[in-house]
């Protein structure tokens, strides 16, 4: 299964992930990061569809938390259990905010 992408604009830059976040996807997810404005300074990212993340896609969070942390905030909302485990495993749970 592909990544799908939503990006929704209001007070804060909202990425509606579903599908799969690994090695094929994570290009996708970093070049729309990248691609956002530089007065970006909140990112959500709603991970309430994502089925599977994998190292590269913990990259990309890694790339991405670095970057707002000089600039604003970076929010996991909505992430499934299976997701969350990952990220307790490899310790990512312990730097990202995660609502």
């Amino acid at each position: 299964m592909r990544l799908s992408i939503e990006k929704q604009m209001a007070d804060a830059t909202t990425l509606i992930l579903s599908g799969r976040l690994d090695t094929t996807t994570a290009p996708e997810l970093e070049k729309q990061i990248d691609a956002l404005p530089p007065e970006t300074t909140a990112l959500i990212l709603d991970m309430q569809g994502l089925e599977y993340i994998s190292s590269a896609g913990l990259r990309v969070l890694l790339k991405t938390q670095k970057m707002m942390n000089k600039k604003g905030t970076l929010k996991l909302v909505h992430v499934p259990e299976m997701v969350m485990e990952v990220l307790d495993i490899t310790g990512f749970a312990d730097f990202l905010t995660i609502v």
